[in-house]
């Protein structure tokens, strides 16, 4: 593992922290990979009950790595690391906790839909502008968040894609509880300690039966989201959008039809 991802364990919990403070904890391809066997990794350790998962500095993450993204167009098989980390949240048999201190943008927000335990500091803002990017929603965000919050709500959030406080991301169920930022990791780390107190057994089976009904749903959506994420990313709309990201001006759809 490289210092990108900082792992460390506290009893029978293991923190996994996103570490590219600088870059906003923007996740690259090798950092996907390397969540991907963290996680794995945390299912299959016996001394591991609950997983907490949390950015660097004052923020969750910024979202996909935009350079980095670029400059893996041309591989075939760049989308492949991105849904293996979501097949790995998604699945996993373990409670996640996650502790949200700032910014949580595109995946840095979808990848909380996988977790059961969201505290979110009265710091962070969330954002899912992938219509902005001349991309499309990813994570199961196109399955889940309709489900939570039905068409037209979704729609604003998926389409529109408006940055929302903490107080309404807990309003509309995507986090469980807004703190007070000095008090995030204290409050996070009780919630993982409180929960890996539990009956291990137990708590892994109710969490499969929470979700038991969806499971099938969501993994085939997650492959489709992720096909047609990986098609709009070649696109003219995406590269004008990215490119002025990247430039730091506002993008320029009048061209397209």
């Amino acid at each position: 593992m490289t210092d990108q991802l900082l792992i460390q364990r506290n009893g029978s919990v293991l923190e996994l922290t996103m570490n590219r403070p600088a870059k906003k904890n923007a996740l690259t391809l090798a950092m996907y990979q390397q969540l991907s066997e963290a996680l794995q990794a945390a299912d299959k350790d016996p001394q591991v009950r609950v997983v907490l998962l949390t950015g660097a500095g004052d923020c969750f993450s910024a979202g996909n790595d935009i350079a980095d993204f670029l400059a893996a167009l041309g591989q075939p098989d760049a989308v492949q690391g991105p849904l293996s980390f979501l097949r790995s949240i998604s699945g996993l048999n373990k409670p996640i906790v996650a502790a949200v201190p700032g910014i949580a943008v595109g995946i840095g927000t979808t990848m909380l839909l996988h977790c059961d335990l969201v505290i979110a500091s009265d710091r962070a803002r969330f954002q899912l502008p992938f219509a902005r990017l001349g991309l499309v929603p990813e994570g199961g965000s196109s399955y889940l968040i309709p489900q939570l919050l039905g068409h037209r709500k979704a729609f604003e959030l998926l389409v529109m894609g408006d940055q929302f406080d903490a107080q309404t991301a807990c309003e509309l169920g995507i986090i469980n509880q807004q703190v007070e930022h000095d008090e995030l990791m204290a409050t996070a780390r009780q919630k993982a300690d409180a929960l890996a107190a539990m009956a291990p057994d137990a708590v892994r089976q109710s969490k499969a039966m929470l979700r038991r009904y969806q499971m099938d749903d969501l993994q085939q959506v997650l492959v489709a989201e992720i096909e047609q994420f990986a098609a709009r990313l070649k696109s003219p709309e995406a590269m004008e959008a990215l490119q002025a990201f990247m430039e730091k001006r506002a993008a320029d759809f009048s061209k397209f039809n």
